[in-house]
């Protein structure tokens, strides 16, 4: 970019290196700039030009008139022009943001309330604001169009994935109190892999061993966690140790899994069209799913009547599926499956769906997102039965926090517990022999 506006502006050599958006705080003149740039936006819009397409000459000159007769230095120059080529070409503030591949998520609460989420923390990013709450509406727009997808006062909640793989929703008021509300969670290209959790400290060698064995042996396996916990990551990295040989079906609201295995057959729900009509829900695509001949189910997230479903399909003979859950414990998660089960509005006795639950599932991995941002797998536990009429889970490994550092970060330990779980078993009758150093010394 500061090789294009060098050419087509003349700036000097030496000047090349123009200060982004994100260098917004080396201005001296920042509000002057600030007022500059929302000039010459509202004059486009005030001249029914449409801000999109190219730098015409048209917007070349509305930003010459505008700049003309300010004692700005050249860099100053050259950085209006630059945010003016983002409004135009790309998606406004937000254009650099969404290239950062370091920043996971952005949040925008108004006109300068721009957030994002870097190395897990989430702070303000002070450099990049709206010049007014339509100003918001329109990157909005800009965003969502391409994908057919529209919001407006009669339509003001949009949930998308962009064309990037990118998650977007946002909501306008009325039903936000605070004018319009973007929250997008970037797509990664690099699709994480064990080796990057290793890496990362997130889970033991033993650990990755362990639940790589489970994937291997077919056991159903629920990963719960809170919002950012790294659910839909650690996801992914499992499902890599599918064979290649299996016919894999995921099942998602908007499709993140990145599968490389060569028989992926992908769904994704769908949404009411402007009539109310056309909605395909998860527990549609669950049902369908067990007439497509799967070897291996996988659902991006179960939180209402599909989990009924999900576990019909584990219960009878698909094993080996896999999906996620918001919960804070895997206790938690169980207690959650049998309340989604009862809003399915089955007749069934609650002893019965925890039956139905302590057959469905095997392992439940608990996942978290720390106090300093780091995301680790904090617990892996096996179902083994019923106690008091509960169902009973125990706990195989364990990450248990110590304290804190003085630099703020967490300090703790994972924990191998000194039990052989019942599932080593099963892992060990498929010819699985990659656990003996940890379950038989």
């Amino acid at each position: 970019m500061a090789k294009k506006f060098m050419e087509e502006f003349h700036i000097e050599e030496k000047q090349a290196n123009i200060p982004t958006v994100t260098d917004y705080e080396a201005f001296p003149n920042k509000v002057l700039l600030d007022e500059l740039r929302t000039k010459i936006i509202q004059n486009l819009i005030d001249d029914n030009h449409s801000i999109s397409g190219s730098m015409s000459d048209y917007v070349r000159e509305e930003v010459d008139k505008t700049i003309e007769g300010y004692d700005l230095s050249n860099i100053e120059r050259s950085y209006i022009y630059h945010l003016i080529d983002n409004e135009v070409n790309g998606y406004g503030p937000l254009s650099e943001l969404l290239e950062e591949k370091e920043i996971s998520e952005i949040m925008v609460n108004g006109t300068n309330e721009v957030y994002i989420e870097l190395d897990g923390k989430i702070v303000k990013e002070e450099g990049v604001s709206f010049i007014n709450d339509d100003h918001i509406v329109r990157t909005i727009q800009r965003m969502i169009q391409p994908i057919g997808r529209t919001i407006d006062a009669a339509n003001p909640m949009v949930d998308a994935r962009l064309q990037d793989g990118s998650r977007l929703n946002a909501v306008l008021p009325p039903l936000s109190l605070k004018g319009p509300i973007l929250t997008i969670r970037k797509f990664k290209e690099d699709i994480a892999n064990i080796d990057d959790f290793l890496r990362g400290g997130s889970l033991t060698p033993y650990m990755a061993r362990f639940l790589e064995a489970c994937v291997q042996a077919k056991l159903n396996i629920i990963i719960t966690g809170g919002t950012g916990s790294g659910k839909t990551t650690l996801l992914n990295v499992l499902s890599s140790f599918i064979g290649n040989d299996e016919r894999i079906i995921t099942i998602e609201d908007a499709a993140e899994l990145k599968l490389h295995q060569a028989h992926v057959v992908s769904l994704e729900t769908r949404l009411t069209n402007y009539e109310g009509q056309g909605e395909v829900s998860i527990r549609d695509l669950v049902i369908n799913s067990l007439r497509m001949r799967p070897d291996r189910i996988i659902v991006g997230e179960v939180r209402g009547k599909e989990a009924f479903d999900m576990l019909q399909a584990m219960n009878t003979g698909h094993s080996g599926s896999l999906t996620t859950m918001h919960a804070n414990s895997p206790h938690d998660a169980l207690n959650r499956l049998e309340t989604m089960v009862l809003m399915a509005g089955m007749e069934i006795p609650v002893r019965a769906i925890r039956e139905y639950i302590e057959n469905a599932i095997d392992i439940v991995v608990q996942v978290s997102r720390l106090s300093d941002g780091k995301r680790k797998v904090t617990s892996i536990c096996e179902v083994v039965g019923f106690e008091n009429d509960e169902i009973e889970l125990k706990e195989i490994f364990a990450f248990r926090q110590l304290g804190v550092t003085e630099n703020h970060e967490v300090d703790g330990e994972f924990i191998l517990y000194d039990y052989v779980p019942k599932v080593y078993e099963t892992i060990k009758a498929r010819g699985i022999e990659t656990l003996k150093d940890i379950f038989e010394n």
